[in-house]
């Protein structure tokens, strides 16, 4: 990956890049091959600006594993927010416990992925940002923007984040739960659009990722995905069928069943329309 980067670009890499003291464990591995190098240039220069970044593309098209490799690129610990409508302050911020000291009960507060990714200058992954409540995000919006600081509710101190820390966040748009980012919180990211892989880039990731290593599967697992995605853009199926995800799922079972019956597994079953899924299996029965 590096070695595909410009100069200037590796160059500003290595000199952002840190020696963590902590948290080693999460750094995460990396493997996401951009359909476009650019996407991984733009996300290494906003990052190495000190800039929040908002991942936006498709279920499937591999937007927390670009997250996780930019982690390993920057050799930066991530820690991660999984949001969704039970999405609370405590969840972001952290909690108050019972704990001993001296034999002694005391109350002690243990930080969460926020505020431990502020205090060490680490990067701090949200995703499906688009899934918490409108209400819970603007806590915050302060660590987002130009102040980088957080009055923790809990304890009323004062955070201001270390040097490295940045926010990663990813959004699929228009599924259901989702809600609209109001512009407040839009504007406080770069935002980088991350398509579906296809091609050689595909072809290289099954190669990779996968356990199927024969060439003519591997061909026609690509082919599948160029049909997939074409189908999408033409409405003809809903996004999920074109998941990389799935895809790769189908390539690990398609080692030890059949293909047909793998594809059927990992992408036609979790389709909710009968069309759908009957155009998608017509699709599997032109070429495997």
């Amino acid at each position: 990956m590096i070695n595909r980067l410009p100069i200037e670009i590796a160059n500003i890499l290595q000199a952002s890049k840190k020696n963590p003291a902590q948290f080693e464990e999460l750094i995460r591995s990396g493997g996401y091959l951009p359909p476009e190098m650019e996407l991984m240039i733009d996300a290494i220069t906003a990052l190495s600006m000190g800039k929040n970044i908002l991942l936006k593309g498709p279920t499937g098209a591999g937007k927390t594993k670009f997250a996780e490799t930019l982690s390993n690129l920057f050799n930066q610990p991530m820690f991660s927010v999984n949001c969704s409508v039970d999405l609370d302050a405590e969840s972001l911020l952290g909690f108050k416990t019972l704990a001993y000291k001296d034999e002694k009960q005391v109350i002690e507060f243990v930080p969460g992925p926020v505020l431990n990714s502020m205090t060490h200058g680490h990067f701090l992954y949200i995703d499906e940002i688009n899934m918490a409540k409108p209400e819970t995000l603007p806590l915050i919006n302060g660590v987002l923007d130009y102040r980088r600081t957080i009055t923790n509710p809990f304890t009323n101190e004062v955070i201001t984040a270390k040097d490295g820390f940045n926010v990663i966040a990813a959004i699929n748009e228009g599924y259901v739960g989702t809600v609209p980012l109001n512009e407040a919180l839009k504007n406080r990211f770069v935002v980088i659009e991350v398509p579906y892989i296809e091609g050689e880039q595909l072809k290289q990731l099954i190669e990779t990722n996968t356990k199927l290593k024969d060439p003519r599967s591997i061909e026609l697992f690509v082919k599948l995905s160029s049909d997939l995605i074409k189908a999408v853009n033409q409405g003809k199926v809903a996004e999920d069928a074109a998941s990389i995800r799935a895809l790769l799922d189908a390539c690990d079972l398609s080692v030890l069943i059949p293909p047909k019956r793998a594809i059927l597994r990992s992408v036609v079953d979790k389709l909710d329309e009968e069309r759908e899924r009957e155009f998608v299996k017509n699709l599997a029965d032109t070429l495997f």
